[in-house]
């Protein structure tokens, strides 16, 4: 299994508007934490989630979470 490229060593904090979003797993994506397609032909797949009311998040840019697409401290360990 291909590991996914570090984007940055600290999570994106911003507010999302309620809605549905692919975080990118992958870590190539010129458009964090968010996928463009950069993992077309690798073995990464963006990860869909749903946001279901506005709120503040943390999504990971390490992509070494263990609860992705929210950040878990994984990146202090790098």
């Amino acid at each position: 299994m291909s590991e996914p490229v570090i984007a940055d060593k600290k999570p994106v904090v911003m507010e999302l508007e309620a809605g549905t979003y692919y975080w990118c797993s992958c870590g190539q994506s010129s458009n964090q934490p968010f996928c463009n397609g950069a993992h077309q032909g690798t073995e990464f797949v963006p990860l869909k989630f749903d946001v279901e009311e506005a709120k503040q998040v943390a999504l990971c840019n390490c992509k070494y979470t263990e609860n992705k697409p929210f950040c878990d401290g994984s990146h202090a360990k790098l």
